[in-house]
């Protein structure tokens, strides 16, 4: 029973996470964000203590369960450990708490978020991992499914889906996706949770508070018929049936060693087994340990072609090189950005101008950087704010997010067409949201021309102009970013 429970637990947390990274539609965010909330980092880095507090008493309480259900990496391991199982049957044995490896590991983490070194982090929390795999691997499969379907609808006359633009954010975070996703898969399907006992710092971060768990797997001597079973399936390695033991820090809580023992001497339970056992009220059990899970849980390439009037393609954009990046409103400044972000890819996701992209600087490796060739931040939308778990990005209002200047908008008259082609333009200037850009006249090499001026202290950095500035492939107007987001 416990193993159907774990099972119907994963496959919640499972549908409702990858729902949220695939970013189908903002009312999933609405009743389904605290799913990204219960996650161990971000919670952590948004100080969130009451999430905290939870998860350390369920790990007293009930042992590592977080692992079993919450986490969606070691769901996605349990998975290829299945695959694994079917290929080869009892393939599990005892082996040894590397701790070595498993506590300096740790110890390198921590440094990491102290010192805010972002490539540790980024790349070894389990919640971003997952995030990463299925924001580069398969949300272009589910956009390309999406505009599938709004090709079938609009030859039907119909039009409830819409077309989306799939193309790579990022070549590097594509890669490390698909090497995590590579890595994992062949370490479940080989050895397990091989990955949570050994690497993981959230799995060692609880295993201090497991081993001393109120209720756990416990062996019943008298019954024991040392058949080996329990330790052939415990895919924790965490099981010694000749001594008959097991590694409480390491034990996630699975209950296959229980589905898998035919003589009764394992049971999940707050106390040893006595030599004479009453029976077990298995319906009894099975209920308090789902309604602890439950509780705990509660608290989870179509590339478009760019025309002009059907006339002649359109130059792709290219990104320039700023000096600061750009961070989005509410992280409140670049270092406090990079500090708290886990690079967990919700943001990108859910922004719904193509704004946010990871970053391949190697001290901000894959955290969000805001860049415009896709679009550019509309001051009404606050969506990045309102999904970030980690505290990165702060929740602001609407009205908030105009008064604050994450950048300001800096103009190259070699890339500006009136210079370079000859031609009149103004088109920064009739877009600016906050009439931070003027046109002026300026003595040209074929007279006096127009050309921008911009007053940084009402420039916002929305990246509006440079979106907008018909010059290609570098933008004539971009916006450099902030150090520190100024008010007003």
């Amino acid at each position: 029973m416990l193993r159907k429970i774990r099972i119907s637990l994963q496959v919640v947390t499972m549908t409702l996470v990858t729902l949220l990274l695939l970013g189908i539609g903002f009312r999933v965010h609405l009743w389904a964000g605290w799913v990204a909330k219960i996650q161990f980092l971000p919670a952590l880095m948004a100080l969130n203590f009451g999430v905290l507090a939870m998860v350390i008493i369920a790990a007293l309480l009930f042992g590592r369960i977080y692992c079993s259900v919450v986490c969606p990496l070691g769901i996605m391991q349990d998975f290829f450990s299945w695959l694994g199982g079917k290929a080869k049957k009892n393939r599990f044995s005892y082996a040894k708490e590397n701790k070595v490896l498993r506590y300096g590991f740790l110890g390198v983490f921590a440094l990491a978020i102290i010192i805010g070194f972002a490539p540790v982090t980024t790349l070894f929390e389990p919640y971003s991992a997952y995030s990463r795999i299925v924001n580069s691997l398969f949300k272009p499969l589910y956009d390309l499914l999406n505009n599938w379907l709004a090709s079938m609808d609009a030859a039907n006359d119909r039009y409830n889906f819409t077309e989306v633009q799939i193309w790579t954010r990022s070549v590097t975070t594509f890669v490390v996706a698909i090497l995590t996703l590579l890595i994992l898969a062949f370490l479940a399907w080989r050895k397990g949770r091989v990955y949570c006992n050994s690497i993981c710092p959230v799995g060692t971060t609880l295993s201090f508070f497991s081993r001393f768990s109120l209720f756990r797997v416990r062996f019943d001597q008298d019954k024991c018929k040392h058949c080996g079973m329990c330790e052939k399936n415990c895919k924790a390695q965490a099981i010694d049936f000749k001594n008959g033991t097991v590694d409480y820090s390491r034990c996630v809580v699975c209950g296959n060693c229980l589905d898998k023992c035919k003589f009764d001497a394992l049971h999940y339970t707050s106390q040893k087994p006595v030599a004479v056992s009453k029976p077990v009220d298995k319906e009894r059990r099975a209920f308090l340990v789902g309604a602890a899970v439950a509780g705990t849980s509660a608290a989870l390439a179509q590339t478009q072609m760019k025309v002009d009037g059907g006339l002649a393609a359109i130059e792709d954009k290219k990104a320039p090189k700023r000096q600061t990046p750009v961070t989005p409103p509410g992280s409140v400044s670049a270092r406090h950005f990079e500090k708290h972000c886990t690079a967990c890819q919700l943001c990108v996701s859910s922004c719904p101008n193509n704004v946010l992209r990871p970053s391949t600087d190697f001290m901000k490796l894959m955290q969000p950087v805001m860049s415009f060739e896709r679009g550019y931040c509309r001051p009404e939308c606050t969506r990045c704010s309102e999904v970030c778990p980690a505290g990165a990005i702060k929740p602001i209002s609407r009205e908030e997010k105009t008064t604050i200047h994450v950048g300001h908008a800096v103009w190259i008259k070699e890339n500006c067409v009136v210079l370079r082609d000859g031609v009149s333009c103004g088109n920064c200037a009739r877009h600016c949201p906050t009439g931070a850009i003027l046109m002026i006249d300026y003595e040209g090499p074929n007279g006096t021309v127009q050309v921008p001026a911009v007053d940084e202290n009402k420039c916002i950095g929305c990246g509006a102009c440079e979106h907008l500035c018909p010059a290609r492939p570098f933008s004539a107007i971009y916006v450099e970013g902030n150090e520190m987001h100024q008010i007003g």
